[in-house]
């Protein structure tokens, strides 16, 4: 088969390296890529946004299957234009991914579908946004509509920080992503990142994670698109996977499909797992990133018959994935300033050296010279995975690892996996 593989960050990169060790696959192209996934297949300098240009692409290679990594390419309308083109895809299209591309979308379509989640306001209004605060109790949650790469949330534990939330996302912060604001009600419980398949009508539930979003140890600071993820995670017992596919995955692919958009590809359910069960945080349209680096560490099938199932409405005759027994973990190396205002530029050595069988390290924000030097060029810059046959042991690997990288621009967390190796 040839592949095109769209996107550029650590997501992909752990797609990519997952892809390229299929027996299925005799091209790969990457567009545009990272320098870490050049070693996997060829690079395309296409942006993955410039969707008449990736649909060229993926006639000139005779591409049997376009795998859609981000969520903007889902929002500018990749996989319809796919679709039109009969190239099979790999990704939702768009009317399908406003379940990520607009909350107050989301929060609509919860009520009109009866998933559970929590309580809600729709506001456009700096002034209506802070007269919603009087039907809620603090901390306050205040997220931006629109895609805004994961820094969109905010919870404020006080009503004069709330209102600063609000001000700033209908100021402008966020651009059109920030032009409405959803309140929402505060969950109690434990975060959790479920996963699941869907060809437009049959759906398998693929991998479960937890992650991290505050940007230092502890859970403090502000919220970021990541800062690590483990799994398996404690709280994902058979009793929350049964209970999330059964409330939330399953009627999410049955009430989008009788909208008119059934979903192809891979659904992220981030959920809270409260005493009354799980509620929805909200849909992603994308694997999660750095959860998918960790799922890939611990899926032991090839990847890509699943990905070309749900391209071709063939699910259902898809076998049972095989997951591995071993844990895995990724530490994410962000570039200081992450996530208001990352310095870019930086010099990164020693990220190329032999970690051993069990450790990769995922290129998400660097860059390359043109001799070789490598240099931090976004936000969350490397992701540092590991494998183990626990998570302590996995997580060991993963800072040994850490430890070797030479990288004073960059800083990281030194506590992920805590909630696994707490004495629960």
């Amino acid at each position: 088969m040839n592949i095109l593989l769209v996107g550029s960050g650590g997501r992909e990169h752990a797609l990519a390296w997952k892809i390229a060790a299929s027996p299925l696959v005799k091209r790969l192209v990457m567009a545009p890529g990272n320098p870490g996934m050049a070693a996997l297949g060829e690079l395309a300098p296409i942006k993955a946004t410039d969707v008449p240009a990736l649909v060229a692409l993926a006639r000139e290679i005779a591409a049997d299957l376009v795998v859609i990594g981000p969520e903007v390419s889902v929002e500018a309308g990749l996989a319809d234009a796919l679709n039109a083109a009969q190239i099979p895809c790999f990704g939702p299209v768009a009317a399908a991914g406003r379940l990520e591309s607009s909350k107050a979308f989301t929060k609509a379509f919860t009520d009109r579908h009866g998933l559970p989640t929590a309580g809600y306001k729709v506001c456009d209004t700096a002034e209506a946004g802070k007269a919603a605060l009087d039907g809620f109790q603090p901390p306050y949650v205040i997220k931006a509509d629109g895609l805004a790469a994961g820094k969109g949330v905010v919870i404020a534990q006080d009503r004069a920080e709330a209102e600063a939330a609000i001000d700033d996302a209908l100021g402008g912060r966020f651009g059109t992503a920030g032009a409405r604001v959803v309140i929402e009600e505060f969950l109690e419980g434990e975060i959790g990142s479920l996963f699941a398949l869907c060809d437009g009508k049959d759906s398998i539930v693929f991998g479960a994670a937890q992650d991290h979003k505050r940007a230092y140890d502890g859970e403090i600071g502000p919220n970021t698109g990541g800062m690590g993820a483990y799994s398996p995670a404690p709280v994902f017992t058979p009793e929350l996977i049964e209970q999330t596919r059964l409330r939330l995955a399953e009627p999410a692919f049955a009430g989008i499909a009788s909208e008119g958009a059934p979903y192809k590809g891979v659904l992220f359910v981030e959920l809270m797992a409260t005493k009354d069960g799980p509620k929805l945080v909200e849909f992603n349209v994308r694997f999660g990133d750095p959860e998918c680096q960790v799922l890939m560490l611990r899926l032991e099938s090839d990847l890509v018959p699943y990905l070309l199932a749900c391209a071709n409405g063939e699910l259902a005759q898809a076998p049972a994935a095989v997951w591995r027994d071993e844990a895995a973990i990724c530490v994410v190396l962000a570039a200081d300033g992450y996530p208001e205002s990352p310095v870019t530029g930086s010099i990164i050595r020693g990220a190329d050296q032999d970690f051993g069988p069990d450790v990769v390290v995922f290129h998400a924000g660097a860059s390359r010279d043109a001799d070789g030097t490598l240099r931090a060029a976004g936000g969350r810059v490397l992701n540092v995975c590991a494998r183990g046959a626990t998570l302590q042991e996995a997580r060991d690997k993963a800072y040994a690892a850490v430890a070797r990288i030479d990288w004073p621009g960059g800083f990281h967390r030194t506590d992920i996996g805590w909630r696994a190796l707490t004495a629960r």
